[in-house]
């Protein structure tokens, strides 16, 4: 049986690697992996390489233009992706394709994998973020989609809500959670020497992405949380840089000017790789920033989160994460409510609404033994 996955961005390679890993092992199952976006783009970091360096065998790389992260640009790049995606399946003819989320290369994949007849499974379907144009984007695929493995059970139920079959709707758990039982992670010692930092009394995991449907706010919410992050001192801030969203580069630009004027408490990276980012987010005092790390894996840690704006909104989250408005008097009482006796006192057994792991065996067995005759023919589910 041949499964093809597909990942265009670091963040969701490393969601996908235990699934991956676990589809490697099996001696019945062939993985085909199809790589694109960011991935292959030097200015993010080249991370089709950390692929090949864990072992895997690329079987087609898909470049995408890049360059221009406007509207108009990422049109074109979906373009350029269903082109691309569709001569790939050609050649490989899975019997089942695998995406993973909400963005638009991983539309661009799905849609055509249907038209090429290949039965989808998609991970992570069923979830809101009404800040994003990837809400309107997920829902998507998933109507494109064959079957479903969501990370909670009311996510289950929005998936069958959106007219999907019951039989064919998963609730296996967030599978970024195998990741934190499976690895070794680094030790703060490690960390300091790989990645060239200096701990301070207080650091902070920092990921800002642009808010999709918010154009021209991203740059202007970024400066005020910089603006509250240089008033701490004895701090150590950790940043990764955004993806290739509608004014990503423009947030990276800040990052790196950030970053150059202020190097004894500052450092940037274009990816840190799985292993680094959830190595450091053991040993920091929070995850700041939008990033769906800091609501679905930073529980597990016992680490506090603040989550800026609404990009995330409508998400399931633990007592443990703390919205804020990307105003500068919000994220100050986001910070004084993070350091307060009873939020540190609160964050000892969190309990992490997204499981507890172990969901890449499970959703590898379901692709084993789920019968794909006539799978491609749907019903609207009532």
């Amino acid at each position: 049986m041949k499964i093809c996955v597909f990942t265009g961005t670091r963040a969701e390679y490393g969601l996908l690697l235990p699934l991956m890993n676990e589809i490697n092992a099996d001696p019945t199952l062939t993985l085909q992996l199809l790589v694109s976006g960011a991935h292959l783009s030097s200015e993010f970091g080249l991370t089709y390489k950390e692929i090949e360096k864990d072992g895997f065998k690329i079987d087609k790389k898909v470049k995408l233009p890049l360059h221009d992260n406007s509207p108009q640009g990422v049109t074109n790049a979906m373009g350029v992706g269903l082109i691309g995606y569709g001569e790939a399946l050609s050649q490989l003819k899975p019997d089942i394709g695998v995406v993973l989320g909400d963005r638009y290369e991983a539309f661009s994949f799905a849609a055509a994998a249907m038209i090429h007849r290949t039965p989808i499974a998609h991970l992570h379907g069923g979830e809101s973020t009404y800040g994003a144009i990837d809400e309107a984007i997920r829902h998507a695929i998933t109507k494109m989609s064959h079957l479903h493995f969501t990370s909670t059970e009311p996510y289950r139920q929005r998936v069958i809500q959106l007219g999907e079959d019951p039989v064919r709707v998963f609730n296996m758990g967030a599978i970024g959670l195998d990741n934190i039982n499976n690895m070794d992670l680094l030790s703060r010692k490690q960390l300091e020497q790989d990645l060239r930092l200096k701990w301070a009394k207080h650091n902070f995991l920092v990921t800002f992405h642009p808010v999709t449907l918010e154009l021209e706010s991203a740059v202007e919410q970024f400066h005020n949380l910089l603006s509250v992050l240089s008033e701490r001192d004895d701090t150590l801030l950790i940043f990764t840089k955004a993806n290739a969203d509608v004014e990503g580069r423009r947030i990276n630009q800040m990052i790196d000017d950030y970053v150059a004027k202020n190097p004894e408490k500052a450092v940037g990276f274009a990816s840190l790789g799985t292993l680094r980012y959830l190595s450091l987010m053991q040993y920091v005092d929070a995850v700041v920033g939008n990033s769906s790390s800091g609501i679905i894996e930073a529980p597990s840690f016992e680490r506090g989160s603040i989550n800026i704006g609404d990009r995330q909104e409508g998400r399931i989250k633990a007592s443990s994460v703390i919205d804020c408005e990307p105003t500068i008097v919000s994220l100050k009482q986001a910070f004084s409510k993070l350091f307060s006796p009873e939020f540190q006192a609160s964050l000892k057994g969190v309990k992490n609404p997204y499981g507890q792991g172990g969901t890449a065996t499970k959703i590898k067995h379901t692709l084993k033994t789920f019968p794909l005759a006539d799978i491609l023919k749907k019903r609207f589910y009532v």
